[in-house]
């Protein structure tokens, strides 16, 4: 009986794992299924009807009561993640940065870094490669978010 007891509580521990930490169809589920199950037809096997019904039931009982447990809500929000994202994106004011302005590159570019032009520090791409800090640059495209840049050369 012990064996029986041992593979159905380890059987509903694999499909618990399976939900919690292995997400989709993999060994772990198709194992607790199949210890599940296993557990249920030893009862049958070994023991005869009556206590193969008694564990059936107390087996379906106990997988209820893990499944309403599992739930509630409070249960979902100990696997929850509670930060809140504060950040902004930095966007490029319309008439501070036009095409044809120059400016030095903060950061290395490569491809993406930042860079100062009209005394605003802005992100900048070059999308030919790479560029060194402290390298001269004309702006070639503006966007809200970002520029396009490309060496004063």
């Amino acid at each position: 009986m012990t064996i029986i007891i041992l593979l159905i509580i380890t059987g509903i521990f694999l499909l618990i794992l399976e939900f919690v930490v292995l997400p989709g169809i993999t060994i772990a589920a198709l194992g607790g299924l199949a210890m599940i199950g296993g557990g249920i037809y030893m009862a049958y096997a070994n023991y005869g009807p009556q206590t193969g019904h008694i564990v059936l039931f107390g087996t379906l009982l106990l997988l209820a009561i893990t499944v309403v447990l599992a739930l509630r809500s409070k249960t979902w929000k100990r696997f929850m993640l509670h930060t809140e994202i504060d950040s902004n994106i930095q966007t490029v004011d319309e008439n501070s940065i036009n095409v044809g302005d120059t400016g030095v590159t903060i950061t290395r570019l490569n491809p993406v870094g930042k860079a100062r032009v009209n005394e605003e520090e802005i992100e900048a791409r070059f999308p030919g490669g790479y560029l060194d800090p402290g390298t001269e640059i004309e702006v070639v495209k503006v966007h809200k978010t970002h520029i396009i840049v490309k060496p004063l050369n």
